[in-house]
């Protein structure tokens, strides 16, 4: 089990940097609970291992709490996603100080959006963080560009 704090920048993706040579996973995610509940309870499969994830409300720093669960167990839950759905390849990366990222090459209904977040220690770090000119729009306060309402709602129009 895995918990605690999550902070996270997430930034639309101006420009695909080169993805050869960097470790991917498919990645499929669905969402219990609706927009506008106040956690959010998803499960996902990740390169064939199982999680179901509880999060809070917020946008740079939220509450995580995730557990590794059977297969049996995430396919009986799987149709209380009523469709609510994200299917994506996920890439894991560094950036040239050293500094993870997780970029999301989305599927679907959601293609061709692409997205990258990069996970912090601190808030601060977080606040202090530039990122590089491959990156777009920081979409970390745009609650449209969850995952969780992207999977309800799609892929919105610009940020605002």
């Amino acid at each position: 089990m895995s918990g605690g704090v999550e902070i996270e920048r997430k930034f639309l993706v101006a420009r695909l940097p080169v993805l050869e040579g960097l470790k991917s996973k498919p990645v499929r995610q669905g969402y219990v609970t609706l927009e506008g509940d106040s956690i959010e309870l998803r499960l996902r499969e990740k390169g064939g291992a199982y999680f179901l994830t509880l999060k809070s409300e917020g946008g740079l720093a939220r509450m995580e709490r995730e557990i590794e669960i059977e297969r049996a167990q995430f396919e009986e839950l799987w149709p209380t996603t009523g469709g609510r759905v994200v299917e994506k390849t996920r890439y894991v990366g560094a950036l040239a100080d050293g500094t993870g990222f997780e970029l999301d090459v989305f599927a679907g209904a959601l293609a061709p959006l692409v997205m990258v977040e990069v996970e912090f220690d601190t808030v601060e770090a977080a606040l202090a963080f530039t990122p590089p000119d491959w990156f777009g729009a920081d979409v970390t306060e745009d609650r449209r560009y969850r995952n969780r309402a992207l999977a309800d709602n799609g892929v919105p129009g610009r940020p605002g």
